[in-house]
C-alpha cells in the first residue's frame, strides 16, 4: 500500500480559515450568507462524515483490493502518467455517479444531505453525507478492474472533494472566461445548488465542468434570475441526524406503506426524487418543463 497522506485531514485547518475570510468579506459587504445554526448543521455533517469516513473508507479499500487483486485487466504504474489518467476517468465518474444521485431516489437520499442549506458559503461544502460512502463508491469499481491502484483511486478523489470546496462560496462572481470553459467555477456550482426550475439538476461536474457540456447538463447561471438555494421542498431542520437520514425515512415511508404494487415499491427507490405512483408528484425535468413552457407562452 502506497504511503498516500490523508489530504482531507490535512486540509481542515485551511477549510476553517477559509471560512473566517470568507464570514468577515460577507460582513464587509452586509451579506447575511452564513447563520449560526445552518453554519454548525453543516459543520456538524462534515465532522460526522470524517468520523464515519474511518469505517466506509475501510470497506471501500477493501473492496477495491478485492477487484484490483482479482480482476484487473491491467497494472497501471503509479507515476505522473498514470495519475494524469486517472485525473480524467475518476472525474468522469464523479460525474455519472453526481448525476444519477439527482436521478435515482436511492442515490439521492445520501446525496441530498448536500443540498439540505438554503445558504451557499464555503460551510456548506462541509455538508456531507453520513451513509453515501457506504455504497456509492460502485461508480468507481471500474477503476480497479482497468488496473489502478486502490490507494490511488482513493487519493484522486479526495482531492476532487478538496477542490469542489472552494467553489461553495458567493464573493466569488466569476473566473477567466478560459477557466470557465474547462473547470468546475463558484458560477457553474451556485447553479447546482438552485432550486429554481431551470436550474434543476444542471452542472454535476466535479473538476471538469466538460462533461456537463458534453452530456447536455449545463447550465450558466443568469444574472436575470437570480438563484433560490435549498430543495425544492425544504426540510427546515438544523439537526444533523434528521438531516442525514429524513430522506431514507421519506423514501422508505413511501415505498413500503400504504396499498401498492410490488414494482410501484420499487420504483419508489430507483424512480427520481418527486415521483408518485399515482402521478400527484413532479421530478425535475418536469418542473423545468413547465416552467419553460411558461417562459414561451405569451
Amino acid at each position: 500500500m502506497p504511503d498516500f497522506p490523508n489530504i482531507i485531514l490535512y486540509a481542515i485547518p485551511v477549510f476553517i480559515l477559509a471560512m473566517l475570510l470568507e464570514f468577515y468579506v460577507t460582513l464587509k459587504q452586509n451579506k447575511t450568507t452564513y447563520t449560526t445554526n445552518d453554519t454548525f448543521a453543516s459543520i456538524s455533517m462534515g465532522l460526522g462524515n470524517v468520523f464515519l469516513g474511518i469505517f466506509s473508507k475501510a470497506l471501500v479499500l477493501l473492496v477495491f483490493f478485492f477487484v484490483y487483486d482479482n480482476f484487473r485487466l491491467f497494472t497501471i504504474p503509479i507515476n505522473p502518467w498514470g495519475f494524469l489518467l486517472l485525473f480524467f476517468l475518476d472525474d468522469f465518474s464523479y460525474y455519472w455517479f453526481h448525476r444519477i444521485s439527482h436521478q435515482c431516489r436511492l442515490f439521492w437520499a445520501s446525496h441530498v444531505v448536500h443540498h439540505s442549506s438554503q445558504h451557499y458559503n464555503l460551510s456548506t461544502a462541509l455538508r456531507q453525507t453520513w451513509s453515501g460512502g457506504f455504497y456509492t463508491f460502485i461508480f468507481w469499481l471500474w477503476l480497479p478492474v482497468l488496473g489502478f491502484h486502490p490507494g490511488m483511486i482513493l487519493l484522486q478523489m479526495s482531492i476532487s472533494l478538496l477542490y469542489q470546496f472552494w467553489i461553495h462560496t458567493e464573493t466569488i462572481d466569476k473566473m477567466p472566461k478560459w477557466f470557465e470553459a474547462v473547470f468546475n467555477t463558484p458560477s457553474h456550482h451556485r447553479v447546482h445548488h438552485g432550486s429554481n426550475p431551470i436550474y434543476l439538476d444542471r452542472n454535476h461536474a466535479g473538476i471538469l465542468i466538460i462533461w456537463d457540456k458534453l452530456f447536455g447538463t449545463f447550465q450558466p447561471e443568469l444574472k436575470s434570475i437570480p438563484l433560490n438555494y435549498g430543495l425544492v421542498k425544504n426540510i427546515d431542520t438544523y439537526n444533523p441526524v434528521k438531516i442525514a437520514f429524513v430522506e431514507w425515512w421519506l423514501m422508505f415511508k413511501d415505498g413500503f406503506s400504504g396499498r401498492k404494487s410490488v414494482l410501484e415499491r420499487i420504483n419508489y427507490l430507483f424512480k427520481p426524487p418527486g415521483w408518485k405512483h399515482d402521478g400527484t408528484g413532479k421530478t425535475s425535468s418536469q418542473l423545468r418543463e413547465e416552467w419553460l413552457d411558461s417562459r414561451e407562452k405569451p
